[in-house]
C-alpha cells in the first residue's frame, strides 16, 4: 500500500487547517511555538521557522509532499491595522511572512503561505470565503502557491451582514464573527458549528482558525495537480 502524501503544518495553531488536508487524504505534522494539547495529529512544539530549517539541513524536508504555513499576522491584518490607526494606538508586530517564504523556497517543495486579508505582502493565488462551502462565517483567507498552481474558485456574493456590534451599528445576519468578545460576537459553541471545529473549545484557538472546508479544497486541487504534471 502506498504511504500518504504528507504535509508539514507549520504555525499550526489548534489544527483548522491540518483537517482540512487529513479530510483531503493527506498525513499531517503539525508545528507551532505554543503548547497545542488539542492539536489532532502528530506536533512537535517549538519555533516554526527553526524546525523547517532544521528539516532542511538534515534532509527529512524530502519526507513531506506539500508545506502549509500560517506565519503571525498582525503586521498585516486589516482588524488590527484599521482598529490601531484609528484608535491612535501604538504597538508593533513582527512580520515573518518573507523569512517564511525564503525557507520555504529553500525546502525545494510545493507550499502554501495563508494570510488573512489586511496588508500581508503575499500573492492573493487563492482568495477563499466560507461562503463557497456553505459556512456559518466568512472568515476571508488569502493564500499564495508556491511551485505550484490552480484556477480560481468563484467567489459567490455574501447573503448577508455579519451579525454584531461595529463601529457603533448592530446588524443580523446569517454569518457570526468569530473573533474577540462581546458586541454580538459568536460563543465558543458558536465558533465551533460555524467553521466544522469540533476537537477544540479554546476561544483563542478558534477565532484564530481557518476553516477546515478552506484547506480541504485547496488538498484537493493540489493532488488534480499534481496528478497532472504526472500523467
Amino acid at each position: 500500500m502506498n504511504a500518504l502524501p504528507r504535509v508539514l503544518d507549520l504555525f499550526s495553531c489548534a489544527g483548522g487547517a491540518a483537517m482540512g488536508y487529513h479530510r483531503a487524504g493527506f498525513a499531517v505534522d503539525g508545528c507551532d511555538i505554543a503548547e497545542r494539547p488539542r492539536y489532532p495529529f502528530a506536533y512537535h512544539q517549538g519555533d516554526a521557522l527553526d524546525y523547517l530549517t532544521r528539516l532542511i539541513a538534515s534532509g527529512d524536508i524530502e519526507r513531506y509532499t506539500l508545506v502549509h504555513a500560517s506565519p503571525p499576522c498582525q503586521a498585516g491584518c486589516a482588524l488590527t491595522v484599521g482598529t490601531n490607526h484609528s484608535q491612535g494606538w501604538g504597538g508593533s508586530h513582527v512580520d515573518l511572512v518573507a523569512p517564511t517564504r525564503e525557507l520555504l523556497d529553500a525546502s525545494g517543495l510545493p507550499y502554501v503561505i495563508e494570510q488573512p486579508n489586511g496588508r500581508a505582502a503575499i500573492r492573493k493565488d487563492l482568495t477563499l470565503c466560507g461562503e463557497m462551502f456553505g459556512l456559518g462565517v466568512l472568515r476571508h483567507r488569502n493564500f499564495e502557491l508556491g511551485r505550484w498552481a490552480t484556477a480560481k474558485p468563484a467567489h459567490p456574493r455574501h447573503r448577508g451582514y455579519v451579525r454584531g456590534h461595529r463601529h457603533g451599528i448592530h446588524r443580523e445576519g446569517p454569518y457570526v464573527a468569530a473573533y474577540g468578545k462581546g458586541g454580538g460576537k459568536a460563543t465558543v459553541g458558536e465558533m465551533q458549528h460555524a467553521m466544522d471545529i469540533t476537537w477544540t473549545d479554546v476561544h483563542a484557538e478558534l477565532t484564530e482558525a481557518i476553516p477546515p472546508a478552506f484547506t480541504r479544497w485547496i488538498g484537493t486541487a493540489f493532488m488534480t495537480a499534481r496528478q497532472e504534471v504526472f500523467a
